[in-house]
């Protein structure tokens, strides 16, 4: 893992969590000491020196903000060996043609992922997209890597900045709706933590009835609402705010 910034050192937090590696098959690369040490500590390998990291790597992962990509890619161009590693590249707006005209003949087969910052707690909701010269063999174990630290859609290159808006980004939506909701707690009488508590197992349960049931968000708030109800008017209310429509004009947003 090349740059252990937010995103990238969530990443390798998952890697740890998941036990799927060893933490020695580890090796991470970051300018600050402070996060090599952090990681060193945790038995990963770590180092401040990007083509050490790249060197003899099986998968070399870079996750770096999009603006350095290739400063990067550039600094181990020379450690990459395409016929015995795969590349996988997260960051948002990075094109896959950008990256092989970088790389040249030293470009591995491809990846480009989207995670979100859950992937420290194995909950990501990861996008992948296979790029040119990745065979099956590959993409199945790149996709497995990630299986483990969350749940993975394999999609296609234009509709990977929908997938960032929607997870990448989402998480923050749904992150504003928690803390919303709470400050509404706290006004109706909770003290601020309880408030946080109930409002994450509310969402914490509606999803958990959603994936059990099947069910479409609409057919399961239907089940209750009842006529004339508080929980009705309490949706009438969000929505003559503009509640759906923020949210949708929010995820357009990123998409710009």
């Amino acid at each position: 893992m090349i740059g252990a910034g937010a995103m990238g050192g969530a990443t390798v937090e998952g890697f740890i969590k998941s036990e799927f590696f060893q933490n020695e098959d580890i090796t991470v690369s970051d300018p600050s000491l402070k996060v090599v040490e952090k990681f060193a500590q945790q038995g990963v390998c770590a180092t401040t020196e990007n083509a050490v990291a790249a060197q003899g790597a099986d998968v070399v992962m870079v996750c770096v903000k999009p603006w350095l990509v290739e400063q990067v890619l550039m600094s181990i161009k020379d450690s990459l060996a395409p016929q015995n590693q795969v590349l996988v590249v997260i960051a948002a707006g990075v094109k896959s043609e950008s990256i092989r005209g970088w790389l040249g003949e030293q470009c591995p087969p491809l990846f480009l992922c989207i995670p979100n910052i859950a992937i420290a707690q194995l909950q990501s909701m990861t996008f992948l997209v296979p790029c040119v010269a990745a065979s099956q063999q590959q993409i199945e174990l790149v996709k497995n890597i990630f299986e483990q630290l969350g749940q993975v859609i394999i999609t296609d290159e234009q509709h990977l900045a929908a997938g960032t808006t929607l997870a990448s980004c989402g998480i923050a939506y749904a992150m504003r709706y928690i803390r919303a909701a709470a400050e509404g707690g706290v006004e109706l009488g909770f003290k601020a933590d309880d408030a946080k508590q109930i409002v994450m197992q509310t969402v914490e349960g509606a999803v958990k009835l959603l994936e059990a049931s099947g069910l479409h968000p609409e057919a399961a708030i239907d089940l209750v609402t009842t006529p004339g109800g508080v929980t009705i008017k309490g949706l009438n209310e969000m929505e003559h705010a503009g509640f759906t429509s923020a949210v949708i004009r929010g995820l357009k947003a990123g998409l710009k």
